[in-house]
């Protein structure tokens, strides 16, 4: 088991609780996977040490890499060359279930560049909706493995293109690929890598399996028709599941008026839209227990969250966009925007964020690829940079007037200021109300 995050020691607890014999590896050598290794009984080894390394690869007949593993370390160019098997933890899960006293549970599978979290929640949300005890797992909290054990009927499991890699056999009875856009590209070797570990959601799978497609996207419908599933399309105004006067439709009947859903930004409404087909064409779900699901649910954070209104501005907190085609889909859904950017950068062309010029007012660049962000904005609009999140609101605060947003959609990873997207978006956020605290006592 190479990589002691919260995914890989999941995995680790898995295969010795069905006695496998393990070693355990990563890049870092602490206490705390020493102590780990040592509450398992198994052997640790630090990868920086290729001696040792290799005589653990000629010793093992599989290796199952974390997720965040990625598939250009060398520890993973040595087993290839060597031929070892090499298997995701969505792979290695898969495999238990499919042995299990009883038979496997349903699982449907959603992926897509962005919208996966949303779309997996609203998915869980309904089958909820429907009676059973479902769980949302995946690239989650929750690993698909570490929820093996538990009593959840039904499985909604996020598929990021890190767990699609490296499955054999892995597949879900319904699923969904939202949409296609270059992203980690810092983990794939490129985007004919990451495209191919997407395609896997499909390339196993059986007569009498649903594959939902968007209607627009060409290249994720071709990767459909290739597979042996039954087809279903989505879209915001065509496709089987679309949008219409108003509505959520499907090829049953019309769901429900999309005034009823409790945000219905144009990306919630397709997000809607899949997690409808997936539920409802995987047999589990009535159209009935869609529109009670979807009236009651609650987005997670930092997805264009709302924090405040300071002076007739609204201010949203969308950290968890880490890609430029997560913060144009943001961009999309508002205008007079002063948008606060930046982080580090994926190796993604960051122009896509200027794509909506008429949009952005101004631009607060941010961390250590600031540069990156102010090029991409040449010539659009006016650009300052902020040197911590504190300065950055403050700079987008002089900047906005009555009527416009401040946007934090970064386009970019946290990981130069902070430990991960939940970080900068608390602390993001804890500056906004420090600003509208402020504002409240000025005002007094």
């Amino acid at each position: 088991m190479f990589g002691l995050g919260v995914a890989g020691m999941a995995v680790a607890n898995a295969l010795c609780k069905r006695g496998e014999t393990v070693i355990l590896a990563d890049d870092e050598n602490t206490k705390q996977h020493q102590d780990f290794a040592r509450g398992l009984n198994c052997e640790f080894v630090n990868t920086t040490d290729e001696t040792a390394v290799m005589s653990v690869l000629k010793r093992i007949k599989r290796l199952a890499p974390a997720p965040g593993i990625p598939e250009g370390h060398h520890v993973m160019r040595v087993a290839r060359q060597m031929g070892l098997s090499i298997s995701s933890e969505l792979e290695l899960a898969y495999n238990f279930e499919e042995l299990r006293e009883g038979g496997p549970r349903p699982m449907l599978g959603i992926t897509g560049t962005d919208g996966k979290t949303t779309t997996t929640l609203m998915t869980a949300a309904m089958l909820r909706a429907a009676g059973y005890q479902s769980m949302a797992v995946g690239n989650t909290e929750t690993p698909l493995v570490a929820a093996l054990d538990t009593d959840a009927q039904v499985f909604a499991v996020e598929c990021s293109s890190f767990r699609l890699s490296n499955c054999e056999h892995f597949r879900t009875s319904a699923s969904v690929w939202l949409n296609l856009a270059p992203d980690h590209l810092d983990w794939h070797t490129n985007m004919e890598s990451y495209t191919a570990a997407k395609a896997q959601l499909w390339a196993h799978s059986r007569a009498g399996d649903v594959a939902v497609a968007p209607v627009d996207d060409a290249r994720i419908l071709k990767f459909a028709q290739e597979s042996t599933a039954r087809i279903v399309t989505f879209g915001a105004i065509e496709g089987d599941y679309h949008a219409q006067d108003g509505r959520l439709n499907s090829p049953h009947g019309s769901i429900m008026n999309i005034s009823e859903m409790k945000r219905a930004l144009p990306h919630d409404i397709t997000n809607a839209l899949a997690a409808t087909a997936i539920s409802i064409e995987s047999g589990l779900v009535e159209p009935s227990d869609v529109a009670r699901a979807l009236s009651e649910f609650d987005n997670a954070p930092h997805r264009i969250e709302f924090v405040e209104i300071i002076d007739g501005v609204k201010w949203f907190n969308d950290s968890k966009a880490t890609s430029p085609h997560a913060s144009a889909v943001a961009i999309k859904s508002f205008q007079n925007i002063v948008l606060i950017a930046g982080g580090r950068n994926k190796g993604l062309d960051l122009a896509e964020l200027a794509s909506q010029p008429q949009r952005v007012r101004a631009v607060v660049a941010i961390g250590d690829d600031a540069n990156e962000i102010e090029k991409a904005f040449d010539g659009v609009c006016r650009v300052v940079h902020g040197e911590s999140m504190k300065e950055a609101v403050r700079l987008a605060r002089t900047l906005a007037v009555h009527g416009d947003v401040v946007l934090l959609s970064p386009a970019c990873t946290s990981y130069d200021w902070y430990n991960n997207y939940m970080e900068r978006g608390e602390d993001f956020m804890q500056c906004v109300r420090n600003e509208a605290n402020l504002n409240q006592q000025h005002s007094e």
